[in-house]
């Protein structure tokens, strides 16, 4: 007799394709649980509606750690499942868009390299994180202090970066006359595209002059906006799927059935129809780009941080507090959408009201710590550029202040019952020289408020803004973070 489990299974759909149907036409560098719920979805639905054969190249160059997901995919046929969670409704969908995998370690850089460089190769993709791109925030321009980048320019075959690795596999197709390929970023970045062109200018420039003009007057790098929740994959979640799928798969992932894909239409070397699948392909992302990092990574990073300091472990179980609930859907509808201009005709409304629901699907266990990670990298377009909007017109913004103080409080290192926070960030060591210098007291928001990397001169400098966070950092020391978001 089947067990209740088996009987209330969903149906794995898997591939009625194989390996063979496809070409390497795309290297994606990142292969993560993002892109492997995202992006590679977004290629397989494309082909089962059609017979293409772009494939992907998956290519993962940080950390001997990411090996293991390389590996993995080697030993599966490069294959792996999709297990998308409603609050109702689980489907499982097993992906066969990727036609090979390599690592550094397992392949050798120069193999990788030479991959990118195949003429067969029209896109390289990446979902690197924002610390990935090496960029400066000060400046914008490619960071000539990070390490990486300084091993890229010492040794270019060599490389380190992605950065690196799309310059080096430029350089050949420059060197053998072959045609350009686009740069695709997919990382939920502001102005994503333009990123990774300065970076990749910025470093070519240093090698050759005539390189890095080609790749000015050649090369595309489109603007994207992504959007799904793909929580960390977690030893409860892969016994989960384990569970599910009647096997060890070592490479799935369990998601939103929610799923969100805006590109610039600008490829030099040709594209596959993603739009089959769904995404929406238009000249300009900007106002998609502003709306979603603002309301829904805003609105994230708020929950992220002030729900971990009240003892919330996942975005699900702050929605169960009503006070949280009512602060973020003030923080959208009040304090973000009003700074946001959108040429098509948005129902904020509806926008807002269906950012909830994904917000509290308790079949997605969200973590707050993980959304909380390299806040000093996604303040700034999650929370601060709507801050300075408000400055400039003088309306009332105490949702985002708490936010912000919230971060500051976060980045302590403490929880509010004394308990260590890990805390992942490229200024941890800032971090933790301002805390060593002033302990857990409002005397750290001006120096944090001095770091130019975060803090735009005109927050930093300006009277009211500093008292608003020190007000709300001293109640979030005084009441903690549950009464603190009560009160808005």
């Amino acid at each position: 007799m089947k067990n209740k489990l088996a009987m209330t299974d969903p149906v794995i759909v898997y591939p009625n394709w194989t390996t063979d149907r496809l070409t390497t036409r795309m290297v994606h560098l990142g292969c993560g649980a993002f892109h492997r719920a995202h992006q590679a979805l977004y290629m397989h639905l494309v082909l089962e509606k059609t017979q293409s054969d772009w494939g992907y190249c998956e290519v993962n160059l940080m950390s001997v750690r990411n090996i293991a997901i390389i590996e993995a995919l080697k030993a599966q046929s490069m294959q792996y499942a999709i297990v998308e969670k409603g609050p109702s409704t689980t489907a499982l969908k097993v992906i066969g868009s990727m036609k090979e995998a390599m690592h550094p370690l397992i392949d050798g850089v120069d193999a990788i390299i030479e991959k990118m460089a195949s003429p067969d190769i029209s896109i390289i993709s990446l979902t690197i994180t924002e610390k990935g791109y090496c960029i400066d925030p000060v400046t914008g321009q490619l960071d000539l202090n990070n390490e990486l980048i300084k091993q890229d320019i010492t040794t270019p075959d060599t490389p380190r970066s992605a950065i690196g690795f799309i310059t080096a596999a430029l350089k050949r197709r420059f060197e053998r006359q072959r045609p350009p390929f686009s740069v695709l970023s997919c990382d939920n970045v502001r102005d994503n595209g333009h990123m990774v062109r300065r970076a990749v200018i910025g470093l070519a420039s240093l090698q050759d002059r005539k390189l890095s003009e080609w790749i000015e007057q050649h090369v595309t790098f489109p603007c994207t906006v992504v959007d799904r929740i793909v929580p960390a994959v977690t030893e409860e979640s892969t016994n989960e799927m384990t569970q599910l799928l009647g096997k060890n798969d070592r490479c799935a992932v369990i998601c939103e059935p929610f799923k969100q894909w805006i590109i610039e239409d600008n490829f030099v070397h040709g594209r596959p129809e993603w739009e089959l699948a769904g995404a929406k392909f238009v000249r300009n992302v900007k106002p998609f780009e502003l709306m979603k990092l603002r309301l829904l990574n805003g609105s994230h990073s708020f929950l992220a941080y002030l729900g971990y300091l009240g003892g919330y472990t996942y975005i699900a179980d702050t929605m169960d507090n009503p006070d949280y609930r009512n602060a973020v859907r003030k923080l959208m509808l009040n304090e973000q959408a009003m700074t946001v201009t959108v040429s098509e005709d948005i129902d904020f409304i509806a926008y807002t009201d269906s950012l909830m629901a994904r917000f509290t699907n308790r079949a997605l266990r969200h973590q707050t710590w993980q959304i909380a990670m390299d806040g000093s990298q996604k303040l700034p377009q999650r929370l601060l550029d709507s801050v300075l909007w408000h400055l400039e017109h003088g309306t009332e913004h105490s949702c985002l202040v708490l936010g912000i103080a919230g971060w500051m409080r976060y980045i302590s290192g403490i929880d509010e019952q004394g308990n260590t926070i890990d805390i992942r960030d490229p200024l941890k060591k800032t971090f933790a020289a301002i805390y060593a210098k002033h302990g857990l007291s409002v005397g750290v928001v001006e120096e944090l408020l001095a770091i130019e990397s975060i803090f735009d001169k005109h927050l930093a400098n300006n009277p009211s803004f500093i008292t608003a966070v020190k007000l709300a950092y001293q109640k979030l020391l005084d009441v903690g973070a549950r009464q603190a978001v009560a009160t808005l």
